[in-house]
């Protein structure tokens, strides 16, 4: 039985998921499942993921089609579908590191008896220039906020144990939204655990013009419920009290776009919401004149 899974979500990829699969096929270690959840594409994705099937890859492609939900409703359908030890999510315009798959797992067998939720690995660029920073050479475990919170970053590539991902509530699905924060999960998982940290490219990457973190302020405005449920999750488990009073202003931001009347009863953060409503209303007059 293969023990991991590696996921994509893909929506309108067909012209670079080719890319994704030829990283997959160049694997040395081949004891993986890959899972492609179709987010409701209206290209050629499901009749190119068929070619691949019915070829010899050595490693099963299994597919699953949804009607688009966003990012994060992908995430928790692939959740619910995947039955192996590990998984990790690569994006549809990505490329799995050069022998990433035996990188993992050799990594796994020497820790997977000292309860860690999974890995941290690296992400690099197409040239293979590390995104954001890279770990010290001291740095043998870690959370994920405690990372960043440290100085860290920049993406990094999680692999979780699937038993654990499981273990928590899946993403909330707001009517009329597609969009909530996948750091939700991980913060959860933070509480309780940490992160074996492997000091090797995982997965080479490539922002899209078309793709989420270069359309950040229009997500505000379209998806205001989840990121306020976001900024929530934030203030409860906060990064640093530093950071907790910029989750309130981008709270209060997103309370306002969404017309949540009785957002200060709701935060987590009462008295430090109300300090931040001065804030909050900059920035979304800020937002609104950026996406008019």
């Amino acid at each position: 039985m293969e023990k991991i899974t590696v996921f994509t979500p893909a929506y309108n990829r067909a012209h670079t998921l080719k890319r994704t699969y030829e990283s997959l096929l160049k694997q040395e270690c081949k004891d993986f499942k890959w899972l492609i959840i179709d987010d409701g594409s209206s290209d050629n994705t499901r009749e190119l993921v068929k070619e691949w099937q019915g070829k010899e890859n050595g490693f099963e492609i299994q597919y699953i089609y949804k009607e688009n939900g966003g990012m994060h409703t992908a995430h928790n359908v692939a959740y619910e579908n995947i039955d192996t030890e590990l998984n990790v999510c690569i994006d549809s315009d990505d490329m799995l590191g050069e022998n990433a798959i035996g990188k993992i797992l050799e990594k796994w067998e020497q820790v997977k008896d000292k309860g860690y939720a999974g890995i941290i690995g690296l992400d690099a660029d197409f040239s293979g220039q590390i995104i954001g920073k890279g770990f010290t050479s001291e740095l043998e475990e870690t959370t994920l906020v405690g990372y960043y919170a440290n100085g860290g970053s920049g993406d990094k590539k999680l692999v979780y144990r699937t038993d654990i991902i499981k273990k928590y509530p899946p993403y909330p699905v707001f009517e009329g939204e597609k969009y909530v924060a996948l750091g939700y999960k991980y913060r959860l998982i933070d509480q309780e655990y940490k992160l074996a940290v492997l000091n090797e490219v995982l997965c080479n990457v490539e922002y899209q013009a078309d793709g989420s973190s270069n359309s950040m302020l229009k997500q505000y405005v379209c998806n205001p419920k989840g990121f306020a449920f976001w900024r929530k999750v934030c203030m409860q488990y906060p990064e640093s009290e530093k950071r907790v009073f910029k989750d309130c202003i981008h709270y209060v931001s997103s309370s306002f776009l969404s017309k949540n009347s009785h957002f200060i009863k709701e935060s987590p953060r009462k008295v430090k919401t109300i300090l931040a409503i001065p804030g909050g209303i900059i920035l979304t007059i800020y937002i609104k004149l950026k996406t008019r």
